[in-house]
């Protein structure tokens, strides 16, 4: 995430007629479009609506078709909620951007749990309004590369990404980042190799005097990279990523493709004080798959949801609260209410009360598999066995519903294992939740703790291997390493029964 805001433009061309057309509209007036990938929610025109999401669909394929690590198609889509001016972004956005001498936000992209939401602002005028949404969107296509991503090129790209243009036809991409450029001329460059090892533990990512050093310097490398794979006809970003791919540390791989790291801190240094920096350009098509789906009136109640479960997310949850209760004085049956109600209770740590809440919205809403999924999650909290057959109904729907969430699949794994049954089946559900986030520590545990229930040690200890690999924090290395002691202790007691009994 980048430690200040900065912002990205749609194309001149869609923000002045958004601007025009939502001088004309009321604030109760609100339309849905929906496209492959994205909803867009906005109090502006239908035709707003439209380009705004064919917009961000041009997006899509862009971010898709360039970055490394590729987003998941299961995903469910992205809302965008856009809203015509200032005053409706300052409803909504992170307190924090509120108040004088403030970054006036002109798009925002937030990443809640499970979910994603990118709020836009129509009339914002500026150069590069919306930069903020695609630098985070960025971190959203990359994470599943997280595990083996270096701190440098996952900020690099992001900031690469951030200055995107797009309009109908064409997209304009790696424009220079001014910001950077002003400090790189009056900053010494880190060593490569202390920038090419920095990670979320470093001070170069917290303070905030090294972290502008990192930021700029790491825009600086990637951009220098690709520019440089472009004139030359080379692929040695690709090759770097391959190597990390494959588990090959940043400083080695960078040795092994780029060559000898002095010379290469040389080169950047040259590159850095350019006056005249190249940037790409690429067609903007939109496949007909992804084509925009007609335009549906809102009613102020149904939108009025969907900006509290916003809200929630923006840490805005006294105004999140009152405006779901408001909604659901007016439309009692509303099922994103009774979602956001809640994850409200959860978060003011009453759980009986989540429970309710998310329960009733199952039954107002059936398709929703993350409603499933927090439904069956409190009610296990609960400990009471009597809503069972209720838990692994919401489980199993969760799954039919989005077969690419992990969660759940681990969810109804140790759901079975806690109840002593279906063993076969909940190692199943592990294997397929570690296949659709390998890198998630806690799945890969659980896979041992079932196998130990199956009594397979030997097997629990080849899965915890696996686990240690991964483990980053030295309280992860405990926990596995805990769990190992553990699965040993229990494969010798397996071997002494069995000479006992033979």
């Amino acid at each position: 995430m980048r430690k200040t805001v900065a912002g990205a433009c749609l194309g001149a061309t869609l923000m002045f007629a958004a601007a025009k057309a939502a001088a004309g509209a009321t604030p109760e007036h609100w339309v849905e479009t929906r496209s492959t990938h994205f909803v867009v929610l906005t109090d502006a025109s239908e035709k707003d609506a439209r380009r705004l999401a064919s917009q961000f669909e041009r997006m899509h394929m862009v971010f898709h078709t360039l970055l490394p690590a590729k987003g998941d198609d299961t995903d469910p889509p992205i809302v965008v909620v856009a809203v015509r001016d200032r005053k409706g972004m300052q409803a909504l956005e992170p307190e924090e951007y509120l108040g004088k001498n403030r970054i006036d936000l002109g798009g925002f992209f937030l990443r809640a749990p499970e979910k994603n939401y990118i709020l836009v602002r129509l009339d914002a005028q500026e150069e590069h309004a919306y930069a903020n949404v695609y630098h985070e969107y960025t971190h959203y296509m990359l994470r599943k590369a997280d595990a083996w991503l270096p701190l440098w090129l996952n900020e690099g790209l992001a900031q690469f990404y951030e200055n995107t243009d797009i309009d109908e036809k064409t997209v304009w991409l790696g424009q220079a980042n001014a910001r950077e450029l002003r400090f790189l001329g009056r900053t010494d460059l880190l060593p490569m190799e202390t920038l090419l090892k920095v990670d979320t533990r470093s001070p170069y990512y917290h303070d905030e005097q090294k972290g502008s050093i990192f930021y700029a310097e790491s825009w600086a490398l990637t951009h220098f990279l690709m520019v440089s794979d472009r004139i030359q006809g080379t692929h040695r970003m690709h090759d770097y990523v391959e190597l990390l791919a494959r588990g090959e540390d940043a400083v080695s791989a960078a040795r092994e493709v780029f060559g000898d790291l002095d010379q290469l801190q040389q080169g950047l240094s040259d590159y850095a004080m350019q006056r005249k920096f190249m940037y790409f350009m690429m067609p903007a098509t939109l496949e007909a798959k992804d084509a925009v789906a007609e335009v549906r009136p809102v009613t102020t109640a149904e939108a009025d949801a969907v900006r509290a479960d916003m809200m929630i997310y923006t840490k805005r949850t006294a105004e999140a609260k009152a405006l779901a209760e408001e909604v659901l004085r007016e439309d009692p049956g509303n099922a994103q209410a009774h979602e956001s109600m809640g994850t409200l209770s959860y978060s003011e740590g009453d759980f009986a009360g989540a429970k309710k809440w998310y329960r009733e919205a199952v039954e107002l809403d059936a398709h929703n598999y993350l409603t499933h999924y927090n439904y069956a999650m409190m009610a296990l909290r609960s400990g009471a066995k009597a809503e069972d057959e209720a838990i692994e109904t919401s489980l199993l729907a969760s799954i039919a519903l989005n077969p690419g969430f992990a969660p759940a699949y681990d969810a109804l794994a140790m759901f079975y294992a806690a109840r002593h049954r279906k063993l076969d089946e909940a190692h199943t559900l592990n294997v397929k939740a570690v296949e659709l986030e390998p890198d998630r520590l806690s799945y890969r545990l659980n896979c041992s703790e079932v196998l130990l229930e199956q009594r397979q040690a030997a097997e629990a200890l080849g899965v915890l291997q696996e686990a240690l690999r991964l483990a980053k924090t030295p309280e992860e290395v405990a926990a596995v390493k805990s769990r190992m002691v553990r699965a040993e202790r229990y494969q010798e007691a397996l071997s002494k029964a069995v000479g006992v009994g033979g």
